[in-house]
């Protein structure tokens, strides 16, 4: 008798459900963005207990009428592509007609639909279909799904706790409101409101309805566009960062994606504005020839590949770097850090009180004007690089005092020489023709043999900045001379750290990775350490080459180099004015 045989089309669908449906939000996810591909203007999600007991959709989309209300729910059914060659031109957020059939395997589902006078009411329970009856007529379509892998129980002890399941939702409904600005979102969880957007077709207004006013009032917007790509979008000041990239939102004509190139572009553009470990937000979205787009290699579709990926990169990375340039200014020293904090996602459903308006407190936020800077902490980079700052005192060996006729002046000695020192020594890297000096000693360098065989591999790229290294017996180098930049007294643990750093970058080496890497090691090694008292000769020396720094607001890990106190705060602070 034969062992092979042909899966029933029930058992099929539970299998594609455990690709499709993982949570409540894979739920949320495919059913809204049926509603998006439907055209809708405004969208409902209610849930009761985070989605672990009822998801309902509700949307004013072109709905459906009983033919194909019914035929929905078959495996590979769909209204999006017909032909091959419609998966090189896929413009709907679903296309694979595989959501439907896995979720109502896998549950109760209650649709309620209309594009006429006449409504459909269609029931389903475990993927048998048991009622097909006429209903009120209200365009568009209402569907709710309750008791999420009842016959499933293996996935079923993989779901969440409430306030996990309503979290995954939050987070989604979020980047898909910014996604799609023009559309009307609102997400309820036991009838009360969690998230609520407008519908303005104003990105910045929605991130303000998203975030709340400090990020929106700290966003610079992009735009920027080559041959196949046209950008636009908002990114963070580096005074709004987050310790998580939950706040990357990308989407790629429309669709919210998952990228790791794309996402290392964006954090590299913030590389010398922030800590490592810190994220910036950003809402960017990218529009391109759906021919260059491939969504077609994961169930999920938001892991997708790209064409001409460099080209986008390199886009994203300028643009990006150029607006956090020509929007560089000098901390205000009394700002609250308490207001940098971005709010939760979510208000979990234990902590509400009970007795606050939650309408009212989302209603205030949506009160919407565009933030302005106060316009006395708006010193950029050229202004900046005017400012005549006279040194006037120490403390602590460690910050710098300084003044002008506008304020006082605070500045983190070791961040801003490191500053100082990271932008000489990345001008140095550019050099046709390094500058070197011979050492009197030759350093030799004992290694490894796998250590040693990752250096010779890469040792090149010091050559090319002036090192000069030769083999000096068994896994062993020796370094005769070395770049200029690197300062007198410095070379011995300069040089075996750099050593380091390229059998540390061998696996995957990166050029301009390592270099900048080598820029920010060598230049902090360098620089005046705290408790180190300088002179005002010193200081005034100091002032004036940060003076002359592309961005000398920060040292090369993001810290802040100087902070400024106006002559208003200062009588504010003691009370000459009120």
């Amino acid at each position: 008798m034969s062992k092979i045989r042909v899966m029933s089309e029930n058992l099929a669908n539970k299998i594609a459900a455990g690709e499709v449906v993982e949570k409540c939000a894979s739920v949320v996810k495919e059913l809204v963005e049926n509603s998006i591909d439907a055209g809708a203007t405004n969208i409902k999600i209610n849930l009761i207990d985070g989605g672990l007991t009822s998801i309902s959709i509700i949307d004013n989309g072109s709905g459906m009428d009983k033919e194909d209300a019914t035929l929905a729910f078959a495996r590979h059914a769909t209204s999006k592509i017909y032909k091959d060659d419609d998966l090189f031109f896929i413009e709907t957020l679903g296309f694979r007609g595989e959501a439907l059939a896995s979720i109502a395997s896998v549950a109760e589902v209650n649709l309620e639909t209309c594009n006429a006078d006449i409504g459909t009411h269609v029931h389903i329970k475990g993927g048998i279909m048991d009622v097909v009856e006429p209903t009120s007529a209200r365009i568009g379509t209402s569907i709710t799904i309750t008791n999420l892998f009842y016959n499933t129980p293996a996935r079923l002890k993989y779901l969440k706790s409430e306030a996990t399941e309503l979290n995954n939702c939050v987070r989604f409904i979020e980047k898909l409101a910014l996604s799609k600005p023009e559309i009307t979102f609102t997400l309820t969880n036991n009838d009360r409101i969690v998230v609520k957007t407008s519908g303005s077709n104003n990105l910045l207004k929605t991130i303000h309805e998203i975030y709340g006013l400090n990020v929106s009032s700290n966003m610079l917007e992009i735009k920027a566009s080559s041959d196949d790509f046209e950008v636009t979008g908002f990114v963070g000041k580096p005074g709004i960062l987050k310790k998580n990239r939950n706040h990357f939102n990308t989407f790629v004509n429309d669709r919210i994606v998952r990228n790791n190139e794309i996402n290392k572009a964006i954090n590299d553009a913030y590389n010398t504005y922030k800590h490592e470990g810190f994220y910036p937000i950003v809402v960017i979205n990218i529009e391109t020839d759906p021919t260059l787009v491939d969504v077609n290699i994961h169930p999920t579709k938001q892991d997708i590949k790209m064409s001409k990926m460099e080209e986008l990169t390199t886009l994203l990375y300028k643009t990006i770097k150029e607006a956090l340039y020509n929007n560089l200014l000098i901390p205000n020293a009394l700002v609250d850090e308490s207001l940098n904090e971005v709010k939760d996602n979510f208000i979990a459903p234990e902590v509400y009180d009970k007795d606050a308006s939650v309408t009212e407190v989302i209603q205030t936020t949506l009160d919407f004007a565009e933030p302005q800077e106060p316009e006395e902490t708006q010193v950029k980079n050229e202004t900046f690089k005017r400012l005549k700052l006279y040194p006037i005192g120490q403390v602590h060996g460690t910050y710098i005092i300084a003044e002008n006729e506008d304020g006082m002046f605070i500045l983190d000695q070791h961040a801003a020489h490191e500053r100082v020192n990271y932008e000489m020594i990345t001008k140095k890297f550019k050099e046709e023709t390094p500058s070197y000096t011979d050492m009197l000693v030759p350093l030799s360098i004992e290694l490894s043999a796998s250590d040693y065989e990752t250096f010779m591999a890469n040792k090149n790229v010091l050559e090319d900045l002036g090192f000069k290294i030769e083999e000096f017996g068994i896994n062993t180098i020796i370094i005769k001379s070395h770049p200029t930049w690197i300062a007198k007294n410095f070379e011995g643990d300069n040089l075996r750290t750099i050593v380091d750093l390229v059998i540390n970058n061998g696996k995957n080496f990166n050029k301009e990775r390592f270099l900048d890497s080598l820029a920010k090691m060598v230049s902090c090694k360098m620089s005046i350490k705290a408790n180190e008292h300088l002179s005002l000769v010193q200081m005034e020396n100091l002032l004036d080459d940060l003076m002359k720094c592309d961005n000398p607001y920060n040292c090369c890990h993001g810290r802040p180099s100087i902070m400024k106190f106006t002559n208003y705060e200062l009588e504010k602070m003691f009370k000459r004015v009120m």
